[in-house]
């Protein structure tokens, strides 16, 4: 027999589809965020193997002469043929023959004799530099409160995912076991690596 409920009588009030809501628009919210967090953790988590900020440039362009002998007036010939706006930290005679530029991330080193200049240098990652700016914090103060409000909703994230499952799905059955063995990953490394730093 199937009992009807009367229309003024109110139903429960269930908690979860709410925590599953939120939890949905927050991974929304947050998803841009976790992108740029996500691959610059991984850049800089091998920062010993490769620099994740520039890459090396090494290359040698042919310059047409002749040149001037006075270094700065032949550093603007350089320049201008190479089509660099970029005003010069350095000039300096490093030989009879060889005029070094200095710039910014790179150095040119005229070779007036063959009318050639070798470029050795580095150019910025463009996504991954700014994208370690951010991560490291080196931004302004006001990053810092982006920064923690990410951490903050993370943490909603991470706790509010434990409660969307209910039964042997959820924290009362598997859902607790793979909990434990995530949270067991660092404390098991830690105890395993003979301790903290």
């Amino acid at each position: 027999m199937v009992e009807l409920r009367s229309p003024q009588q109110k139903r429960p009030f269930n908690l979860r589809p709410w925590i599953r809501a939120i939890h949905r628009d927050a991974g929304y919210l947050v998803v841009g965020l976790t992108i740029v967090y996500a691959l610059s953790g991984l850049a800089l988590n091998h920062i010993a193997d490769w620099d994740p900020n520039f890459h090396q440039v090494e290359q040698t362009h042919k310059i047409a002469g002749p040149f001037p002998a006075n270094d700065q007036a032949a550093a603007e010939h350089v320049l201008k043929a190479l089509g660099i706006t970029e005003k010069p930290t350095d000039v300096y005679r490093a030989s009879p023959d060889r005029l070094d530029i200095t710039l910014e991330h790179r150095t040119l080193h005229l070779d007036a004799k063959a009318a050639q200049v070798f470029e050795e240098g580095q150019k910025p990652r463009f996504f991954l530099r700014l994208a370690n700016w951010l991560h490291l914090n080196r931004g302004k103060k006001a990053w810092s409160y982006v920064a923690d409000t990410y951490a903050v909703i993370l943490l909603y994230l991470a706790f509010s995912g434990l409660f969307m499952i209910p039964g042997k799905k959820g924290l009362l059955g598997r859902g607790l076991v793979i909990a434990l063995f995530g949270a067991s990953v660092p404390i098991g490394y830690v105890i395993l690596s003979g301790g903290g730093p």
